[in-house]
């Protein structure tokens, strides 16, 4: 990454137009994450819909999930060859088909085969998101790019939380899916018709033109191989999950059965969590932009104060928790999503520009993973104990101490080498005009 003022050889310009593109392509993120996140305020509503345990229920999350992280190679593969208008127009398509069909599904199974199509189609949004920041902004605005991508991204999951929970009530399961499912239709038109993949004079380099099984194989290779993509994926496994898992399906069962809150005030601590994780982003994004030293104490300051906030939580002596403790856990798991990000920006500077979609579909993967993995181990351990959340959610600091050895394992030799190419790039810049 540059600093402010250095300007790194073939930069974008930036300015209005770049942000008019850019907007677009955050308009179909903020889509699909309502589409994604739909579930967290339908779960009650759907195991009574289809008639399911605690385990099967989750079975629609870890599924979704298990598409999106199974295709976050594949789709950083086409982003690189195929350019970002062509993997979000399939996207969208995608997750609005897959969204159309779980509002209509009759079935159980039918319903799990539509969070499976949405799920592919979600997982085309991000990467190609942050190939679009990449490809319009200077590389210095990096970080503040990607942090406002996830924090917009966010916006939907307070309007899942907000406005289709209304809609779900008020109207019902089918015409609160349907209805939602237009929002899709919209953004289709709007990225057919307006999104470039780049501006004028910054075409990537050719792509070669061996594209079998060798250089697929190749590809992920060299990206795998840099510690900065390794770290990152290692970064965004260990802090994400624990704001996914609690506002993808299971903090509104927990706020309800477990802390005997009615759905709306458990709606509302949903909310406090998206505003929380909003705000926190803003502060994330100029911090890491301003000082990158500060990337790995912010990533395992989040984790710290993540596993604190649900061990004090779990651990209250009572039968449930006091309101501000639970106020507490949720504006903390709101920085779970902001501290995620700062994996991209240790893959970003690791890999060259034809390896960017690989190296941050790697990276996405990693969140994902371990969204899936404690989904799972919270809705076996509920239906093995009876519905004991306490017990359940101790799985999140299995996977949380699991991450944090990793990333203390990688974190140096990954800045080392990132300093390094910084150096070689500041050479190079000289000779570069404003």
């Amino acid at each position: 990454m540059s600093e402010p003022g250095i300007r790194l050889p073939g930069d974008p310009p930036g300015g209005r137009k770049a942000v008019a593109v850019w907007s677009i392509g955050v308009a179909v993120y903020f889509v699909a994450v309502i589409f994604r996140t739909s579930l967290g305020v339908a779960g009650l509503d759907a195991a009574e819909r289809f008639h399911v345990s605690a385990s099967a229920l989750s079975t629609f999350s870890i599924l979704q999930l298990l598409v999106y992280a199974g295709m976050q190679i594949p789709v950083g593969l086409m982003v690189d060859r195929l350019g970002t208008k062509r993997v979000l127009t399939l996207g969208v398509v995608l997750f609005t088909v897959g969204q159309l069909a779980f509002a209509l599904a009759p079935s159980y199974g039918m319903a799990l085969a539509a969070r499976a199509l949405l799920g592919c189609g979600d997982a085309m949004t991000f990467i190609s998101v942050l190939r679009l920041g990449t490809r319009w902004f200077p590389a210095r605005r990096g970080p503040l790019v990607a942090q406002l991508a996830g924090l917009i991204g966010m916006g939907g999951n307070l309007v899942s939380t907000l406005v289709l929970s209304r809609m779900l009530h008020g109207l019902g399961w089918t015409a609160a899916f349907v209805g939602s499912s237009l929002a899709g239709v919209v953004v289709l038109v709007l990225l057919l018709l307006f999104l470039k993949d780049h501006p004028e004079g910054h075409e990537p380099p050719p792509v070669r033109q061996a594209q079998g099984p060798a250089f697929v194989r190749r590809q992920i290779a060299e990206a795998w191989r840099e510690p900065g993509t390794r770290l990152g994926l290692w970064v965004h496994f260990t802090t994400q999950f624990p704001m996914m898992v609690f506002t993808l399906l299971w903090g509104m069962p927990f706020l309800v059965e477990a802390q005997g809150l009615s759905r709306a005030a458990a709606g509302e601590l949903l909310t406090l969590t998206v505003l929380s994780s909003m705000t926190i982003g803003l502060v994330y994004g100029q911090v890491v932009a301003r000082h990158h030293a500060a990337r790995t104490p912010l990533a395992l300051g989040t984790v710290t104060a993540t596993a604190l906030a649900w061990a004090l939580t779990l651990g209250y002596p009572g039968e449930s928790a006091p309101t501000a403790l639970l106020v507490v856990l949720c504006v903390v798991l709101g920085t779970c999503g902001p501290a995620s990000m700062i994996g991209f920006d240790f893959a970003r500077p690791a890999n060259p520009p034809e390896r960017q979609g690989t190296a941050s579909g790697i990276v996405n993967m990693g969140g994902f993973v371990a969204s899936m993995t404690t989904l799972l181990a919270v809705g076996v351990l509920l239906d093995a104990t009876g519905q004991n959340y306490r017990i359940a959610f101790c799985s999140i600091f299995v996977l949380e101490a699991l991450g944090v050895t990793q990333i203390l394992r990688l974190r140096r030799r990954a800045v080392r080498l990132e300093s390094e190419r910084l150096v070689a790039s500041r050479v190079e810049a000289v000779h570069v005009p404003a």
